[in-house]
């Protein structure tokens, strides 16, 4: 069943969907009046019948509903260094299908692509929120991860502070989430910070030790900017029981 999300509860049994959504559902999934759908909006997923079609409106009746806790427990903010191309659109609908719950991109020493203008960061902030949206309705997920405005790296230090931060670094050669993982299980949320094409500096990894954040190596394969995100958020969920993990009932 194809799953969509609102911001607003339903009144009297009755949701409207608009815009992208409404277009999707009728001229892409080309589905008919009595087809279902399930709608999700503040951890309540609402089971749906298609009552009728408008200008780019669809009319939904509200056949039944639960609440709903399919998020991971742990939650994991993913802090990328903004790679080239279209690696950043594939870190976010990968790291979303997987459980992560926010997404802010960086600017770095080394980071390649520069963003200058006010109205060109605004346009790609849309367009990687509208990928983690989409990733989030296929994926099944109870929220629609953000994707927040682009900082640098000395604002990403500020926000780190007092909070557990993992980055992945391959000049480490003793740490591993193995052997740190009594700093980072028993938190509730975890910062994952990713380098760019080059790398972190010396110095920014020096910084970044300075607020003791968990400097770790991911193994003695170098991984790309656009796996390392992916493989890290990966092992710390199944870690934490929340991935690749069965939970039986009864």
């Amino acid at each position: 069943m194809h799953r969509f999300f609102i911001d607003e509860k339903p009144e009297d049994n009755l949701i409207t969907i608009r815009g992208k959504d409404a277009k999707h559902i009728r001229d892409v999934l080309r589905m008919n009046i009595g087809d279902k759908v399930e709608i999700v909006s503040d951890n309540v997923k609402y089971i749906c019948c298609i009552d009728n079609f408008d200008t780019n409106l669809v009319l939904l009746n509200v056949i039944q509903y639960e609440s709903i806790s399919n998020e991971p427990k742990l939650k994991i903010n993913l802090y990328q260094s903004i790679p080239k191309s279209t690696k950043m659109e594939l870190i976010l609908q990968k790291c979303t299908e997987i459980g992560v719950v926010s997404f802010t991109p960086v600017i770095t020493t080394r980071t390649i692509v520069k963003v200058d203008d006010i109205s060109k960061e605004l346009k790609k902030i849309t367009r990687w929120q509208s990928i983690v949206y989409e990733a989030a309705k296929q994926s099944k997920r109870d929220i629609v991860p953000k994707v927040n405005s682009i900082i640098d790296f000395r604002d990403a230090l500020n926000q780190f502070m007092g909070k557990t931060t993992i980055v992945p670094y391959e000049n480490e050669h003793y740490e591993d989430l193995h052997s740190t993982r009594e700093k980072y299980i028993s938190s509730e949320e975890v910062n994952i910070f990713i380098g760019p094409e080059g790398g972190f500096t010396e110095q920014e990894i020096q910084e970044l030790k300075k607020i003791d954040s968990i400097i770790v190596s991911l193994g003695q394969r170098i991984l790309r900017t656009e796996t390392a995100g992916i493989v890290i958020s990966t092992i710390l969920l199944h870690e934490a029981h929340d991935l690749g993990v069965i939970k039986w009932i009864g």
